[in-house]
């Protein structure tokens, strides 16, 4: 079964240039889960992913890392969902905004 987080915004430290080292700027992160199937029958959080939690700690992970590239930034993202023992396997997207006069966004996707 796959589960998918659309949309976590994280307000964080990203970039390389000296002005983004000072200023937080916003993330989009969605990432999509392998997960078992259990809590399908079930109905219960102990048999899938706890994803309110999960994206607590991502968004901690990414505020701490303070990245500098977002190819960086979805390693982060990606480590922390592969950490979930209930994770089978990930596929994260982060994607920043603005990062260039004239683009819309730029992303970087990463699975494990």
């Amino acid at each position: 079964m796959t589960l998918e987080l659309n949309g976590l915004s994280v307000d964080c430290i990203i970039g390389e240039l000296p002005e983004e080292r000072t200023r937080l700027q916003r993330l989009r992160v969605d990432a999509a889960l392998t997960v078992a199937d259990a809590a399908a029958t079930s109905d219960e959080l102990a048999d899938t992913v706890d994803y309110a939690a999960l994206t607590d700690r991502i968004r901690a992970a990414l505020v701490a890392a303070e990245c500098r590239m977002i190819e960086r930034a979805a390693k982060v993202a990606l480590d922390v969902c592969r950490a979930d023992t209930k994770v089978r396997h990930a596929r994260v997207k982060v994607t920043k905004f603005g990062a260039i006069p004239g683009l819309e966004s730029a992303s970087v996707t990463l699975e494990g």
